[in-house]
């Protein structure tokens, strides 16, 4: 691996010199532990801090082939990443294997380590023309897309699927497809479509396709905890657990610490360094705005009053807010001191 980029965290990360815990195709992977791509969460500034914290491989949000095709120097940034993050995984996404084919050879330029198909988003404005899960209900296509991308490129190919429709749960068969057309890993959010992100996610299909196929297998969902990262390991055999909605505020996840056992300081460092790289990365207006989501996720275990809430997330400045920021770590720090 890659040593990490100046700033990385103090938390060291937990598989570094280690060997590989499995591997895709030739792509050695040294953790089991990986932090989900999600739309307007997985971009750079916050990925590259989870890799340096012990995220095992880097999924980019997904791309639009399609926008790559029309606008490649515009789509570009969303493909950045840093040496520490490898192996990099750009995943895209199409409902045509045209688009597919010939956005993945664009991107190889960038040299990513594995490019990967997302067949799991259930949005409306992508499962409903055919992409993200839509995939699901047209195997044939699926196995189109494997072959010809199998075919045309020098990377391993992967995939990311649900467990289907709640009318047709064809995760096994698609499984398979998936293996026989050339993919070299599949990644399995054990809900349906319907079931988006809520209810209870079903382990035991993660379990059947791992007894399936010979290539590694990502389990995700209902991944909240470190004993949840063993638990869905020992439940399903799966090579390595994605971690998605419970990892947003908490990058620590990847370093095999709770939540509870991270300190004030070392949340309120973390905060200062996700912005350095949130302004970096978009400019430092809207660097601001859009951290602030995260911010938000950061401080929900400190029981904030909300007035200091509102003074916090109306700041326009990165001045402010960062001076805001330290202000309500310093009063923790003090009411530590008065109840030790």
């Amino acid at each position: 691996m890659e040593s990490v980029r100046p700033g990385a965290p103090a938390i060291e990360h937990p598989f570094t010199g280690k060997s590989p815990l499995f591997r895709v195709r030739d792509v050695p992977v040294y953790g089991d532990a990986i932090l989900a791509p999600m739309d307007g969460y997985s971009e750079w500034p916050y990925r590259s801090l989870c890799a340096e914290l012990g995220s095992a491989m880097s999924y980019t949000e997904f791309v639009k082939a399609k926008n790559i095709i029309r606008a490649y120097e515009h789509m570009a940034p969303r493909l950045r990443y840093d040496e520490g993050e490898r192996p990099i995984v750009f995943q895209l996404w199409s409902e045509e294997p045209d688009e597919l084919v010939k956005a993945a050879l664009m991107v190889r330029d960038k040299s990513p380590d594995i490019i990967d198909v997302n067949m799991g988003c259930p949005a409306k404005s992508v499962a409903h023309i055919g992409g993200g899960v839509g995939l699901m209900k047209t195997p044939l296509k699926i196995a189109r897309i494997f072959r010809r991308l199998s075919i045309a490129l020098d990377v391993p190919i992967t995939g990311k699927i649900r467990l289907g429709w709640e009318s047709c749960r064809n995760y096994s068969l698609v499984a398979r497809i998936l293996e026989e057309n050339g993919a070299a890993l599949i990644a399995v959010h054990a809900r349906t479509k319907e079931q988006g992100y809520g209810g209870e996610a079903d382990w035991d299909a993660i379990a059947e396709i791992k007894s399936m196929v010979k290539i590694p297998v990502i389990g995700n969902g209902d991944v909240r905890t470190i004993a949840d990262i063993d638990r869905m390991k020992s439940h399903t055999g799966c090579d390595a657990v994605m971690i998605g909605r419970a990892a947003i505020g908490n990058p620590w996840i990847f370093s095999r610490l709770e939540r509870e056992q991270v300190p004030p300081e070392e949340v309120r460092r973390m905060m200062h360094l996700h912005l350095e790289r949130s302004m970096e990365f978009h400019g430092p207006h809207k660097g601001l705005v859009l951290f602030r989501k995260h911010a938000l996720r950061y401080l929900k275990l400190q029981r904030l009053p909300r007035a200091t809430r509102t003074r916090i997330f109306t700041q326009e400045t990165p001045e402010g807010f960062l001076s805001l920021i330290d202000e309500v770590f310093a009063g923790l720090d003090e009411k530590s001191r008065e109840t030790a």
